[in-house]
């Protein structure tokens, strides 16, 4: 389903075109809530965002007149707390896509909150908006020298065991180095040993991630964008921008209902991403947690420094 396009004006008083979607992604490419909620909610108090295509640096507006859902993705949920609230007096709801991994002793994700402050941010979070609202993604999942499946099964019980009750499904990937050029250099740069998945090891986490989840939580497991069918061990492919999710959050209007529908999948994605069409705001190579296993930034240095950019308003 396309985005409507309409007429607005802009602060400078310019009469322009801009793409009015119904669901905003913000957003696969960076941390916007971590980062940039002060901004996002400056724009939607304006009415309209700029987004800069990644692929040609062509400007485009993006009009929140006719936005109704909001899909946020984050690893820190704290700075944008304070500004949730806000989202009510425009008719707009959300839910978040969580990544809560563990890979403090490996340093992964150097600048991330402690262990146990994130855990503590989930569970704020969904109590704030219920366990419905805030998806868990341990994501990726990555295999290298000293963390084999068990070590990582080790990890997602340790979370698992403080976050039952405050969600209800956990959604993971299996990390794919090689076909990021970037990702391996980042990672060869910070001396990280990294094994690819075979599918015989995938197979193997999934049955024990089935067992483990069946004895001690019970949540509903899917995996993302990924091409391996793990049905037999209960395991679903996720949908991380989902028509289900967002009408039992939403309620029940019917105009609403009906464009969920309707809704196709985002031919944009990758091809076993099973999300529906949404207008992601984020820009790559500006979120400066300096995950070593990132694939939005060029390099965390180059990242840091469009932070810094943006956060002083210089273009």
């Amino acid at each position: 389903m396309k985005h409507t396009t309409i007429e607005i004006i802009t602060e400078r008083g310019e009469k322009v075109k801009a793409i009015a979607p119904v669901i905003i992604s913000a957003s696969r490419a960076t941390d916007i809530p971590a980062f940039y909620a002060k901004e996002f909610f400056a724009d939607l108090l304006r009415g309209y965002s700029l987004w800069r295509n990644p692929f040609n640096g062509k400007i485009s507006y993006v009009s929140y007149v006719k936005t109704r859902f909001i899909v946020f993705w984050t690893k820190n949920p704290q700075p944008i707390l304070p500004y949730i609230d806000l989202l009510q007096e425009y008719g707009i709801r959300c839910y978040f896509q969580f990544t809560l991994n563990d890979y403090e002793s490996e340093q992964f994700e150097p600048n991330l909150p402690t262990l146990k402050e994130r855990i503590q941010s989930f569970q704020q979070l969904s109590a704030k908006l219920g366990a419905k609202s805030v998806v868990w993604r341990f994501d990726p999942l990555i295999l290298a020298d000293n963390l084999g499946i068990e070590e990582l099964l080790q990890k997602i019980t340790g979370i698992a065991d403080c976050l039952n009750g405050y969600t209800d499904v956990l959604v993971f990937s299996f990390a794919d180095i090689v076909s990021y050029a970037k990702v391996v250099r980042n990672m060869q740069s910070q001396g990280v040993r990294y094994k690819e998945w075979t599918s015989e090891e995938m197979v193997r986490f999934a049955a024990r991630i089935s067992q483990i989840n069946r004895q001690r939580w019970n949540f509903r497991l899917a995996t993302c964008a990924e091409p391996i069918h793990l049905e037999e061990f209960d395991i679903e492919h996720n949908r991380c921008i989902d028509p289900e999710r967002i009408k039992a959050i939403a309620g029940s209007d019917a105009g609403f209902s009906e464009y969920l529908l309707l809704a196709k999948k985002d031919s944009g994605q990758r091809k076993f991403c099973g999300c529906i069409t949404a207008k992601d705001i984020g820009a790559y190579n500006t979120c400066p947690h300096g995950c070593v296993y990132c694939y939005a930034n060029t390099s965390p240095h180059s990242a840091q420094c469009n932070y810094q950019r943006i956060k002083n308003n210089k273009t």
